[in-house]
């Protein structure tokens, strides 16, 4: 696979998978935004700011987590295991990534993939080196090489170089191997690295 929006087969594949993912999801969608509206209320959406491919930025769409009025907070903010800015149908669908499905979206729109570095917010970006912007090369994914490496335990740093590793050895058996991992971990309950 080649590196950016320039890799026409993998964008028609991220196209295709993102298309079926999303259809196949949709009752789950639709339970899980009315059971996060019946809890806490507000929207079943959340919209941040995150930074892609080349530095540029775009509004990364998830399913809410948290109560409404908690996103102030957590900007940079870590999420610890029992926070309790995280509501009971949040937590579950953070321990499943779930709350991912929505990225869905932003793959539709060639934000994202469906495998890359998970994007950051501009706060992180603001002090990457310029050998840590190397994770800007490719698209970011909805999951990726860190993110199957392991949980929270993993320090910030050696996620990034995780991120770099994956840039360079890019390709359609890594990525086949990454999706097959992160499928797993979902179906045992173990989810992955937090972003």
């Amino acid at each position: 696979m080649g590196k950016g929006r320039g890799d026409e087969v993998s964008r028609t594949l991220d196209i295709l998978l993102a298309s079926i993912l999303l259809v196949v999801s949709a009752p789950f969608l639709l339970i899980a935004m009315l059971l996060i509206r019946i809890e806490g209320g507000g929207s079943a959406i959340y919209r941040q700011t995150r930074v892609g491919l080349n530095g540029h930025e775009f509004e990364m769409l998830k399913l809410r987590t948290m109560k409404p009025g908690s996103d102030p907070v957590g900007i940079g903010t870590a999420v610890q295991l029992d926070d309790p800015r995280v509501t009971g149908v949040g937590r579950w669908l953070r321990r499943t990534s779930l709350d991912e499905v929505p990225n869905l979206v932003n793959v539709l729109r060639g934000e994202m993939a469906v495998v890359g570095p998970r994007p950051t917010i501009p706060a992180q970006v603001a002090d990457y080196t310029d050998h840590q912007k190397r994770r800007h090369e490719v698209l970011p994914g909805i999951t990726g090489w860190a993110q199957v490496q392991g949980r929270a335990g993993i320090p910030w740093e050696d996620r990034i170089e995780l991120d770099i590793e994956y840039v360079d050895r890019r390709s359609t058996a890594l990525d086949l191997k990454i999706l097959i991992k992160t499928v797993w971990l979902t179906l045992t309950g173990r989810g992955l690295a937090p972003d």
